[in-house]
């Protein structure tokens, strides 16, 4: 079922666009500005976006310093991490393993009154895309989807809020001049633009954060992992969470037994492992019912 393995990983356009994807909220930032021009000093503050054909649309809020700064300099960046959800944030953050990330590079465009309106509607209809296809899946999927605190890991949930007219927002597209992938060690890689448009976001990407916390929250799925690791990666591992989910397989968090000690002890500590499935998975479906004993 499964083979160890890390030669098949997505492409560094992929794992772009898979972030990207998976995640609804970033750090933006732009120049400071006010009626005398820019300050060449950064604002950053979190926003929510929407993909629609491989472009984030950004959700700022009205009274957001950002509305002033764009107005004189559309120059900005827009930082995104791996969806970190649960108490894996809180494991990754003591471990000091900071989640891979992009930055994205380019320029704050506002929408006018017509493109504001088809943003909206697209993200409305994103949002009962998702909602759909929640209903149809099977128990499996579900009961992993019920584990995790599905409020703050799914999308539509998050996002829901943008549509309420409690509060105003203004809308911009976000035009990528160019893209960082930068893993969690701290190594960056430069991405084509071409090659990112013509990449695909994971099938699981909209899902993702829910089937991580799902996993990471349920003990019996753990341990089964813990078995899949002994079976096909050799690794004896006293506790595992998942990190990341794609098509081609798991990245995993390990919890092995380190060598001995001058004092002839053994700690434990968490080693990067990833179980890859022999056969891809192209959908949500798919996925679980290749883990389904966890």
């Amino acid at each position: 079922m499964m083979k160890g393995s890390r030669a098949t990983v997505l492409t560094f356009a992929e794992k772009c666009k898979t972030i990207l994807s998976s995640n609804w909220q970033g750090t933006l930032n732009t120049v400071k500005a006010d009626a005398k021009g820019s300050k060449e000093e950064i604002y950053s503050s979190k926003v929510k976006y929407f993909v629609k054909k491989g472009r984030p649309y950004i959700w700022v809020p009205e009274g957001d310093l950002h509305n002033v700064n764009t107005v004189i300099d559309e120059r900005g960046s827009l930082a995104v991490t791996s969806p970190i959800p649960g108490s894996l944030a809180s494991l990754l953050q003591y471990l000091k393993k900071p989640p891979n990330r992009i930055a994205l590079i380019g320029e704050v465009v506002p929408l006018g009154d017509k493109k504001v309106k088809t943003a909206a509607e697209s993200l409305r209809e994103a949002i009962i895309s998702e909602g759909e296809a929640i209903k149809k899946f099977s128990y499996s999927v579900s009961g992993i989807l019920c584990s995790s605190n599905f409020s703050s890991t799914s999308h539509g949930e998050n996002l829901q809020e943008l549509l309420d007219e409690d509060q105003q927002y203004m809308i911009y597209k976000f035009d990528i001049s160019s893209i960082t992938y930068i893993e969690g060690k701290g190594s960056s890689h430069e991405v084509d633009l071409k090659d990112m448009e013509e990449s695909k976001a994971d099938p699981l990407s909209l899902f993702s954060a829910s089937l991580i916390d799902g996993i990471n929250q349920s003990e019996a799925r753990r341990r089964a992992l813990m078995i899949l690791c002994a079976t096909y990666l050799n690794k004896n591992v006293k506790d595992v969470v998942v990190v990341s989910i794609d098509r081609k397989g798991v990245d995993l968090l390990g919890k092995v037994v380190g060598p001995m000690t001058d004092v002839g002890s053994r700690e434990c500590e968490w080693k990067e492992l990833r179980l890859v499935l022999t056969e891809e998975a192209g959908d949500v479906e798919t996925f679980c019912r290749r883990l389904r004993n966890i």
